[in-house]
C-alpha cells in the first residue's frame, strides 16, 4: 500500500500516529465493468431468441472462466476437472426441482445449495492434491471430473444414468419466472458483475497475494509465513462454489441435464477461456469466452471444416500471443492506476 505521508523514521512515525493511506478506490473499476452489462442489456432488447441464447452461453462461460481464474490464475494450480463442479451444481437443481423425486424446492434455495455442494467438493478435493504439482496435480483434477462424470452415468436410480432428467421445473426468483432467454441474459448479467467485483477485489487483497507467492514459488512463500495449506483450500472452495451456481443456472436454462454435458471437452473449453483471454485477469475471461462461443457459431456455415478452423483459429491466437490476449500486466492494478484509484 502506499502512503501520503514521507518517511520521517521511526520516531517522527511513532510520534505522529500512523501515516494516513490512500485506500483502493473500487467505483472506477466497477463503472468500467458496467459497460459489459449495458451492452449485454441493450442487445437484448433487440436480438431474437436463438441469437439470445448465444449472448447467454458467452455469459455463463464468462462466469465459469472467472471462477476457474482463481485456481489457475491467481493461484497456479491447473484444474482439469472444473466441469465436475459444474456438474455437480446442475444435478442439485435437476435432483431438487424435478418429478425425479417429486421434490420442487425454489430456485434460490437450490442455487444456494448446488454452489455450497460444489464448494464443498471443492475443499475435498483440495485436501488430497495439496501436495501436487504441475502434471500431476492436473492428472488427479481430470480424474476427479471423470469420476463425476461415470458416477452421475452409473447411479441409474438417482440420476436416470445416461437418459439424464428431464421435466425439471421453471426457476422462479422472488416471484420473477425464468423461463425466456432473455429473463436468464438478466440474471447471467447480475451474476457477471457480482463474480467479477468478488473476483477482482480477491485479486486486490491479502487472499490474492497470498495466492500470487504460491503460484510464484509454494516453498518461498510457506517460508515467508504463508499457510500455503489454507490458501490452497480457499481457492478451491471459492473456485467450486461459482462453478457450482453456474451448474444450477445451466440446469434451469435447459430444464434438462445428463451426463453428456459435463465431459472434458467442457472442462478444456473453460480452461481455454481463460488461456485465450488471459490468465490471472478477469477481463481476459470476458474476452476469452466471447471468442471461444462466437467463433464456432461463425464458423457454422462451413460445416465440413468447422472444426479444424476453429483449432486452427486457437492455435493461431496462442501463438501469437502465448500469454493471452490480454495479459496479467493488464488486470485491475492497471486499470485502477489508470483512472486514478491507486492499488491496494
Amino acid at each position: 500500500m502506499t502512503s501520503d505521508a514521507p518517511n520521517t523514521g521511526g520516531a517522527a512515525a511513532g510520534a505522529l500516529g500512523p501515516a494516513p493511506v490512500r485506500t483502493m478506490r473500487v467505483w472506477p473499476g466497477a463503472l468500467a465493468m458496467a459497460l459489459v452489462p449495458v451492452l449485454a442489456l441493450i442487445a437484448g432488447q433487440f436480438l431474437p431468441a436463438y441469437p439470445l441464447r448465444i449472448l447467454d452461453m458467452i455469459l455463463l462461460y464468462a462466469i465459469l472462466g472467472l471462477g476457474l481464474n482463481i485456481i489457475v490464475g491467481y493461484a497456479g494450480l491447473l484444474d482439469l476437472g472444473y466441469v465436475a463442479f459444474y456438474a455437480i451444481g446442475a444435478y442439485s437443481w435437476a435432483l431438487l426441482a424435478s418429478g425425479q423425486f417429486d421434490i420442487h424446492l425454489p430456485f434460490a434455495l437450490v442455487l444456494l445449495i448446488g454452489a455450497s455442494l460444489a464448494g464443498l467438493a471443492g475443499i475435498l478435493l483440495g485436501i488430497p492434491v495439496l501436495r501436487l504439482r504441475g502434471d500431476y496435480l492436473a492428472i488427479v483434477t481430470l480424474g476427479f471430473g471423470e469420476i463425476i462424470r461415470v458416477l452421475m452415468n452409473n447411479l441409474d436410480g438417482v440420476t436416470n444414468g445416461p437418459q439424464g432428467i428431464a421435466r425439471i421445473d421453471e426457476a422462479h426468483l422472488f416471484g420473477w419466472t425464468l423461463s425466456t432467454p432473455e429473463d436468464f441474459l438478466y440474471l447471467l448479467v447480475a451474476m457477471l458483475v457480482v463474480v467479477f467485483l468478488f473476483v477482482w477485489r480477491i485479486q486486490e487483497s491479502a487472499l490474492g497475494t497470498a495466492l500470487s507467492a504460491v503460484r510464484e514459488d509454494q516453498d518461498a512463500a510457506r517460508g515467508c509465513g504463508i499457510d500455503t495449506t489454507r490458501v490452497k483450500l480457499v481457492a478451491f472452495a471459492l473456485s467450486a462454489f461459482i462453478g457450482g451456481g453456474c451448474g444450477v443456472v445451466f440446469a434451469a436454462m435447459q430444464r434438462f441435464v445428463s451426463p453428456e454435458s459435463f465431459t472434458f471437452w467442457e472442462s478444456l473449453i473453460i480452461v481455454l477461456v481463460i488461456v485465450i483471454g488471459g490468465l490471472g485477469n478477469p477481463f481476459g475471461a470476458l474476452l476469452g469466452a466471447t471468442l471461444l462461443i462466437l467463433i464456432p457459431e461463425l464458423l457454422r456455415a462451413y460445416a465440413d471444416y468447422r472444426l479444424l478452423l476453429y483449432g486452427m483459429a486457437l492455435v493461431i491466437i496462442i501463438l501469437a500471443r502465448p500469454r493471452g490476449i490480454i495479459s496479467r500486466a493488464f488486470g485491475p492494478s492497471w486499470l485502477m492506476r489508470r483512472l486514478g484509484g491507486g492499488k491496494c
